[in-house]
């Protein structure tokens, strides 16, 4: 490889990391608590190098959103090799369990921002991190429709009301077992809805 292309290769890392370090500390600190020092300081990076990537923090909050969102496909390509949908959407379930005590410290670490982003005066940002939400929504719809449930529209935005209900909820509190409580209440409800067409028995 050219030096050039090694420069492209640890600028577009740098970058990386600078993208993954904004999206845990604005889950953990929000947006307006947030510096660029403290993202630069999370990657690892000199804070005065952060300009070269990144003009401002808003454009630091939509990378944050991407790495978002490259998580949630992440993690529905994983689920997608599950055989059946209704396997799928407890492994999602079973996902948000597993993360019970960072959501009673920080909240849903898309949920959280999304709310903060939709009070700000210049509107900017809420619809892409709406987008994220929206990208879960149409993913659990899919699941729904497999299995062959009525309304899989609105079984999904149930389900994913639920997640963000018991997030909301776990971290007001401070609580971790409102997540674990409510993540065995959605398995039941899932159980309940029966095998559908896109299900084996």
């Amino acid at each position: 490889m050219t030096n050039s292309g090694d420069r492209r290769a640890q600028a577009a890392q740098k970058r990386r990391r600078l993208s993954a370090a904004a999206a845990r500390v604005l889950h953990e600190q929000g947006v307006e608590r947030t510096t660029l020092a403290d993202i630069a300081r999370e990657a690892g990076v000199p804070a005065g190098n952060v300009y070269y990537y990144f003009k401002t923090k808003d454009e630091l909050v939509r990378a944050a959103l991407a790495e978002h969102r490259a998580r949630l496909d992440e993690l529905t390509a994983g689920l997608d090799r599950l055989p059946d949908p209704r396997a799928r959407l407890a492994a999602l379930v079973e996902s948000w369990t597993a993360e019970r005590e960072s959501t009673a410290r920080h909240g849903c670490p898309t949920g959280t921002l999304a709310a903060e982003l939709g009070k700000r005066a210049d509107g900017t940002l809420d619809a892409e991190a709406g987008a994220v939400l929206r990208r879960l929504l149409d993913w659990a719809a899919a699941q729904f429709r497999v299995w062959g449930v009525p309304d899989p529209d609105g079984h999904a935005l149930t389900l994913v009301s639920a997640y963000q209900g018991m997030s909301l909820l776990a971290h007001a509190l401070r609580d971790p077992a409102v997540m674990t409580a409510e993540g065995a209440r959605l398995l039941r409800w899932l159980d309940s809805l029966g095998a559908g067409p896109g299900v084996s028995p």
